[in-house]
């Protein structure tokens, strides 16, 4: 698991230090306050350790960071990333499971790296960032964009989504216990299960003898069934970091309580998941997750000038979404009795 992270300098983060990371971790905040900031700086690190040495890659670790810092976060040159109004340099810092990372460059920085401690072992598993947009009807143009243009457009979290779920068929026989009682609660959620083409490259949704075209189907029905396909070709597995920015987005409630309580199930099997919303949904089925379960949520409530870093064991903290909720309601009472 990661279990701590130091930002410097990095986007609107002009100091962020977290060290309470657990198996599941919520990050709420205003627009633009460094939730998708932070959950990108994590994804990049992470990604770069599992691909660093695969295969008959040759590449050092600093380039495939590199790289993967260049298309994730997608800036002509690596020092638009450093804090505005700072003669200061980026840095980050990452303890995890499997070892330490650190990196760090100033205002001269284009597109590579080379000021890189690292002490990472070799990471055999798959993490995967699921961005707050659908991406299974913009596969083929996603896989496009990146192999044949070289294009900005799409980023990094949605082209390793899309090689993950394209180039990985469903696997047959035994899945792990858990993850197979996650694939049919999803398949129950939608009442069916994406289906991937191989030959013709197209995406189906099957519901009992039915076959539709996926661009009839709903974004949530997509994005409950991407993380069913992710499940069933075994591109996650116990060791996986997953990274959710939105799961709100597209999900009714009802939906959205149900997909929460999944992702409950597979952090106890071993992924340790990291969410960003703006829903008091999320902040409320998580608080009553982490109670009923007795499991530490560290939660995370960003504004422009700090952030707090509390339990949703310990309760709700205050935040501007529940205030708005509040507020909200006030302006109900007060419109009723008027």
């Amino acid at each position: 698991m990661i279990q701590s992270v130091l930002l410097e300098n990095f986007g609107p983060l002009k100091s962020f230090f977290w060290d309470n990371i657990s198996k599941i971790n919520l990050l709420i905040g205003s627009n633009a306050t460094g939730k998708t900031i932070i959950l990108k700086a994590l994804y990049t690190l992470i990604k770069s350790s599992e691909e660093f040495g695969r295969g008959d890659d040759p590449k050092r670790f600093e380039q495939i960071l590199s790289e993967k810092i260049y298309w994730t976060f997608q800036v002509d040159k690596f020092n638009e990333l450093i804090t505005k109004g700072t003669s200061g340099r980026l840095r980050m810092e990452m303890n995890a499971g499997h070892g330490k990372c650190e990196y760090s460059f100033g205002d001269k920085t284009t597109n590579t790296i080379t000021e890189v401690k690292n002490s990472f072992k070799k990471r055999e598993d798959n993490s995967i960032f699921i961005p707050a947009k659908e991406i299974i009807t913009l596969s083929k143009v996603i896989l496009a964009s990146r192999e044949q243009m070289k294009a900005f457009g799409f980023d990094d979290t949605y082209y390793d989504l899309t090689k993950a779920i394209v180039n990985n068929p469903p696997q047959k026989g035994r899945n792990y216990t858990s993850f197979s009682n996650s694939r049919k609660k999803l398949e129950d959620i939608i009442k069916g299960k994406l289906e991937y083409e191989q030959d013709s490259g197209r995406w189906n949704f099957k519901k009992g003898k039915n076959i539709y075209s996926i661009n009839i189907v709903s974004e949530g029905i997509k994005k409950i069934g991407l993380l069913d396909t992710l499940l069933g070709n075994r591109y996650l597995t116990p060791g996986s970091v997953l990274f959710i920015d939105e799961p709100e987005s597209a999900l009714h409630p009802e939906a959205l309580n149900q997909f929460l309580d999944i992702i409950t199930l597979l952090a106890k099997e071993g992924i340790q998941i990291f969410i960003a919303s703006h829903s008091y949904f999320t902040i409320k089925k998580l608080f009553l997750i982490a109670k009923k379960e007795k499991m530490d949520i560290p939660i995370v409530s960003l504004s422009d000038a700090d952030y707090l870093i509390e339990n949703l064991i310990d309760g709700i903290p205050e935040n501007p979404i529940i205030q708005e909720s509040i507020r909200l309601y006030e302006e109900e009472i007060e419109v009723s009795f008027q």
